[in-house]
């Protein structure tokens, strides 16, 4: 028997999933399948719940949601013989959108039952994991912004952006070292990416590989409000490097160090996170997750 747990978060997305144990029934033979499907109700608890998993013996555990539900069930995947596996079910679903992992819930569950597995790269983040990308500046004030007005659509996205560009601010000064380069700056943003996708078909690192054993790092100095509207027009249309503003990266590590302040407002897979630590080391670790794709 296959032992296949399915951790949802109900409120992905629109929050009108199907994933309940009679419709998953109807897909998986129970003579071949054992299924357990459980649902997360606050930030951190499908941590717990996979924890869970594990511990009652799961051999494929499913993240049903968005990036940041994927990051919280694959981070407690990372070191054991569990493999992942992914319905996307999130508003930007980045990380599946690479993945090449279908929308389409029965075209998903086609995917986990071929059980076609992959090892893929993960980012690491001062102890944190990260799958698909992670960030200071204009996309974490993103980020908090969208995720303090209670949406999970992409016009929630499109208030936060908005809201964002009024309130962005270039009163921190960072030491950014990568590729033995030193630079020393007051950036708009400093995005590193595992992943080649953001969501919703946007890309700011359109060349980055989950198995290449490289971060695609884009780093975007201070803009003046005309060039803040100009790459945020060219971004959608995957042309904003031709800013010179705009310099990327690829590289395996990457520090980040700011010396007025000890807390770092971050976004990572796309939740808001504090990072209390005046000193970010972020690197890549190969081949390490094993994820049905």
């Amino acid at each position: 028997m296959i032992h296949i747990h399915f951790i949802v978060n109900p409120i992905a997305g629109t929050g009108d999933n199907k994933i309940n144990i009679k419709f998953l029934e109807g897909h998986f033979s129970k003579d071949r399948y054992t299924l357990s499907v459980k649902n997360s109700v606050y930030k951190k608890h499908a941590v717990k719940l996979t924890q869970e998993s594990i511990k009652e013996g799961a051999k494929i555990i499913i993240a049903c949601g968005g990036d940041g539900t994927i990051n919280e069930v694959a981070s407690c995947i990372i070191g054991t013989s569990v493999i992942l596996g992914v319905i996307p079910l999130g508003s930007g679903n980045g990380l599946a959108s690479n993945l090449k992992i279908s929308k389409n819930i029965q075209k998903a569950i086609s995917l986990i039952k071929k059980q076609d597995v992959k090892k893929i790269d993960i980012g690491s983040l001062n102890g944190n994991y990260f799958f698909s990308n992670t960030g200071v500046g204009f996309d974490a004030l993103v980020i908090k912004n969208y995720e303090a007005s209670n949406g999970r659509k992409l016009l929630s996205y499109i208030k936060g952006t908005l809201k964002s560009l009024r309130d962005i601010k270039y009163d921190r000064e960072f030491d950014v070292c990568l590729n033995n380069e030193n630079l020393v700056l007051k950036p708009f943003m400093i995005f590193v990416s595992n992943s080649n996708v953001l969501g919703y078909n946007v890309s700011l690192t359109p060349k980055a590989s989950l198995q290449d054993g490289l971060l695609d790092v884009l780093i975007v100095s201070r803009l003046n409000s005309f060039k803040v509207l100009l790459f945020c027009l060219l971004m959608i249309f995957k042309k904003h490097h031709l800013l010179k503003e705009v310099k990327s990266y690829q590289t395996k590590k990457i520090t980040i160090n700011q010396k007025d302040s000890s807390f770092y407002d971050m976004q990572i897979d796309g939740e808001h996170r504090t990072i209390d630590d005046s000193n970010i080391e972020i690197y890549i670790q190969e081949q390490t997750l094993s994820i049905i794709a």
